[in-house]
């Protein structure tokens, strides 16, 4: 079973959104500068392991905040794939595409997005494969 493992929320204003999220619901955020020049909002949503940086709570998710574009105009949630290659050929042969390809996330692992049979748009995340 592939798990959620990531949000993201698109926001016309990322100062309005952080504000709204922060007060009303306690979220921990945090600019993260993107190479694109963009930035990323952090969402801490529940408290994680400061090593692994993962939450501490089983089933809990973070995600973040970014700016609404052509990409991401809806929220979106991000499946734990083992391999998004091999994901995009299932999802493509489902009836599903590629909306945006498969990306290296500043070394932590890769990211695409893809558009179900019903025109959702959701994520796909792979971890980054550690040397042994």
């Amino acid at each position: 079973m592939d798990p959620i493992v990531h949000f993201e929320l698109p926001a016309k204003d990322l100062d309005r959104a952080k504000k709204f999220y922060s007060s009303l619901f306690g979220w921990k955020l945090d600019d993260w500068p993107m190479p694109d020049g963009s930035t990323y909002v952090g969402a801490h949503t529940t408290p994680i392991d400061e090593k692994t940086h993962m939450p501490l709570k089983p089933g809990a998710i973070n995600g973040g905040i970014v700016a609404r574009s052509k990409d991401i105009s809806a929220p979106i949630f991000a499946i734990n794939v083992a391999s998004i290659d091999d994901k995009v050929k299932q999802i493509e042969k489902a009836g599903g595409r590629v909306t945006k390809p498969k990306s290296d996330v500043m070394g932590m692992g890769f990211y695409a997005y893809v558009e179900d049979t019903e025109g959702n748009v959701i994520g796909l995340w792979e971890d980054l494969k550690k040397a042994s």
